[in-house]
């Protein structure tokens, strides 16, 4: 399966809760252990005129992690999280982010996962880590 076939497929199954943040993979690079996705929270995600709610900040985080684990894994992989544990750097407002999830480790069962977030300035707003619990499907 081609890199580009991976992002086609995460693409054409969005969570509702992606679809809900505008979002979608742009780009899936294994070999430096990197997936970027783009969202676009409106102000419907805001809890003060047009700062975005930690909670769709975590959710942007979360979804960057677990869809590179899953490409990284080639779909035979779900995985559920463990813990999460975010920093929120400066408000997030409505509009474009870019999110990096990367591995730092996968076990057979358990995975550490990171992630950034990034306004459409590039300035960092957010980061996490996680660790997640792992079902491996058979091949």
């Amino acid at each position: 399966m081609t890199t580009d076939e991976i992002i086609q497929l995460l693409n054409q199954n969005k969570p509702a809760c992606v679809q809900t943040l505008h979002g979608q993979v742009l780009a899936f690079n294994p070999e430096k252990n990197q997936l970027t996705m783009q969202f676009e929270p409106g102000l419907d995600c805001c809890h003060s005129v047009d700062i975005v709610q930690g909670g769709y900040i975590t959710a942007m985080l979360d979804a960057a992690m677990a869809h590179m684990t899953i490409a990284s894994e080639k779909f035979r992989v779900a995985l559920s999280s463990i813990d999460i544990n975010v920093s929120f750097l400066r408000p997030s407002r409505a509009g474009r982010y870019t999110a990096v999830g990367s591995i730092v480790k996968l076990g057979k069962t358990v995975g550490y996962l990171r992630a950034e977030l990034f306004n459409d300035k590039g300035e960092l707003t957010a980061s996490a880590t996680s660790s997640v619990y792992l079902t491996r499907h058979a091949k």
